[in-house]
C-alpha cells in the first residue's frame, strides 16, 4: 500500500495520495493547487493516479483538481450534495472507491459543509477493518472544523456534533489524518500543528470531545470562531464550477514600469522580511513576508477583492513564488512582478519609503519618552480582550482591507501584535493611508511587554 500525506505549510492544508502498488492505481484526496508532489510521488512508486476525491467544496483555497485531471485524466468524485459543476461520479455515504486491495469508503460527515465527506481507509491485504480515517474538515488534531462557512453557525455546529459522534464510534486505534493543521482558518487557534492522531487520543484529550453535550459543544465551537477565509464566496464558486487551470504567468516589469503601474492604482505586495521592508520599500507597499506560514491568506485578507496586484521579492523568483501562492487562494489578478527583485529597483535610483521598526523590549522606554504615542493593537478582538496595554486601540490587521477606520491622523502610532508579523502588515497599511509617523513593534508583542512587568488591562 502507498500512503503519502502532503502538507501545504503556507495554508495549513493537508492532502493525501493513497494507492495500491500491486494494481498500480492511486487516488489523490483534496489536491492542493500545486500538483507536483502527487505526480512526483506517483511516478517514483510506479503508480498511476486514476481517481481524485474532494471531501467537500473548499472555501479557503483553490483546488488543484482541474490541473490534476488535465495531467492524468483521473475520474473525479465528490458528494452528490455538493452541486458540483464539473464532470464527476457522486460519492454518497457508504460508497467505495476501490484500488486493488485498497478501498476508500465514504463517510458523510456534515457540519463544516452539508456535503462534507470523510474517508475510511481499508487495506484488504491486512484486514477488512479501517486502519485510518481521512477526516477532512470534520475532526482536526485538537479541534474540529468551523461550522459557519456554508450554513448558519448553530445549524452547522449541531451537524458537526452528530458527525463527530459518528467518528467517535470508530475503534481507538484508527488513525486520524485531517484536512488541516495549525494556521488554517477552517478551524480555530486550537488546531495542533501535529499532522495526525488517533480516534482514542482525540476522544481522551480534545476539549470538545470530553463528555460534553450537544448544546455545550455548539456554544464552545461558535465561541472559537475567528475571521472567515478571504473571498470565500469567490473561492467556493471557483471550486464548484468548471475546472480551474493556470493562467499566463504575470509579466516581469522593470522598476519604472512597476512604479508607474503602482501609481496608477496597482497594489504592491512585498514578500521580503519585515526588517528589509522597514529599511526601504516601494512607496505604498503592503508588507506580507513569505517566511513562515500564512502569506497567501494574510495578503488576500488585506488586499481589496479586485485590486490589481504587483509583487515584490528579494529576487524575481520569490515574487513568482508569491504569485503561485496567491493563485492558490483565488487571487489571479496579478499584473506584474518586479524584474530582478528589489535590489534592481534600488539600482535604478527610484523613490523608496521606510518605516521605523523597534523591538518589543524597547517599546516601554519609547512610550515613556513620548507619552503621546498611540498604541494600535492589531490582534484579533478575542486576544485584545484577554490582555492589552492601557489606552491602546484595537483594529485587527485583516480589517485594514476596509481602511484605517477611526485611527487618528497626525499622531505617532506604535503598531503591535503578538510577535510582529501582523503588526508589520498593519503598519504598512497605515503608512499607505497617510497615517503616522508609524512605529512597527517587532520581535515580540503584547505578551513580551506583560513579561517585562508592564500593566495590562483585561476583560
Amino acid at each position: 500500500m502507498l500512503f503519502r500525506q502532503v502538507i501545504n505549510e503556507d495554508l495549513g492544508c493537508a492532502s493525501y495520495l493513497v494507492g495500491d502498488i500491486e494494481s498500480g492505481q492511486a487516488v489523490v484526496v483534496d489536491p492542493q493547487w500545486d500538483i507536483s508532489p502527487y505526480l512526483d510521488a506517483a511516478s517514483s512508486r510506479g503508480v498511476r493516479i486514476t481517481h481524485i476525491i474532494e471531501t467537500h467544496t473548499h472555501a479557503d483555497h483553490v483546488s488543484g483538481r482541474g490541473r490534476l485531471h488535465e495531467a492524468t485524466g483521473a475520474t473525479m468524485h465528490v458528494s452528490p450534495l455538493a452541486g458540483a459543476g464539473f464532470p464527476h461520479q457522486p460519492l454518497a455515504d457508504g460508497a467505495v472507491v476501490s484500488l486493488g486491495d485498497v478501498r476508500l469508503q465514504a463517510m458523510h460527515l456534515p457540519g463544516h459543509r452539508p456535503e462534507h465527506t470523510g474517508l475510511l481507509v481499508i487495506d484488504a491485504s491486512r484486514g477488512d477493518e479501517p486502519w485510518a480515517v481521512l477526516t477532512g474538515d470534520s475532526l482536526f488534531v485538537g479541534d474540529v472544523g468551523r461550522p459557519d462557512l456554508a450554513v448558519d453557525a448553530l445549524e452547522g455546529a449541531h451537524d458537526q456534533y452528530r458527525s463527530i459522534t459518528r467518528l467517535m464510534q470508530l475503534p481507538d486505534w484508527v488513525e486520524v489524518y485531517p484536512g488541516h493543521i495549525g494556521g488554517s482558518l477552517c478551524g480555530s487557534s486550537e488546531i495542533s500543528a501535529k499532522t495526525s492522531s488517533t480516534i482514542g487520543y482525540e476522544r481522551a484529550h480534545s476539549q470538545l470531545l470530553t463528555s460534553i453535550g450537544q448544546e455545550e459543544f455548539a456554544d464552545e465551537l461558535i465561541a472559537r470562531l475567528a475571521v472567515k477565509p478571504p473571498d470565500l464566496d469567490r473561492v467556493v464558486g471557483m471550486n464548484s464550477g468548471p475546472l480551474i487551470t493556470p493562467g499566463a504567468p504575470p509579466p516581469a516589469l522593470d522598476g519604472d514600469e512597476f512604479l508607474r503601474r503602482a501609481q496608477a492604482g496597482g497594489l504592491v505586495i512585498d514578500g521580503r522580511s519585515s526588517a528589509a521592508f522597514a529599511a526601504a520599500h516601494v512607496p505604498g507597499s503592503l508588507s506580507v513576508p513569505t517566511a513562515g506560514s500564512g502569506f497567501a491568506t494574510r495578503a488576500a485578507l488585506v488586499a481589496g477583492r479586485d485590486d490589481p496586484l504587483l509583487l515584490v521579492g528579494s529576487d524575481e523568483a520569490q515574487a513568482r513564488d508569491m504569485a503561485e501562492r496567491l493563485a492558490a487562494v483565488g487571487r489571479r489578478e496579478i499584473i506584474g512582478v518586479l524584474a530582478g527583485g528589489f535590489s534592481a529597483y534600488l539600482d535604478e535610483g527610484l523613490p523608496t519609503s521606510s518605516i521605523e521598526r523597534v523591538r518589543a523590549v524597547d517599546l516601554p522606554a519609547r512610550l515613556q519618552a513620548d507619552p503621546a504615542i498611540l498604541v494600535v493593537d492589531v490582534r484579533d478582538h478575542s486576544e485584545f480582550q484577554e490582555a492589552r496595554l492601557p489606552g491602546s486601540v484595537n483594529r485587527p490587521y485583516w480589517a485594514f482591507r476596509d481602511g484605517p477606520g477611526d485611527i487618528p491622523t497626525g499622531r505617532a502610532l506604535a503598531v503591535i501584535c503578538a510577535a510582529g508579523k501582523r503588526a508589520g502588515l498593519a503598519a504598512s497599511a497605515l503608512a499607505r493611508e497617510g497615517r503616522g509617523p508609524i512605529i512597527h513593534v517587532d520581535n515580540g508583542g503584547v505578551q513580551t511587554l506583560a513579561d517585562l512587568g508592564m500593566q495590562m488591562e483585561r476583560g
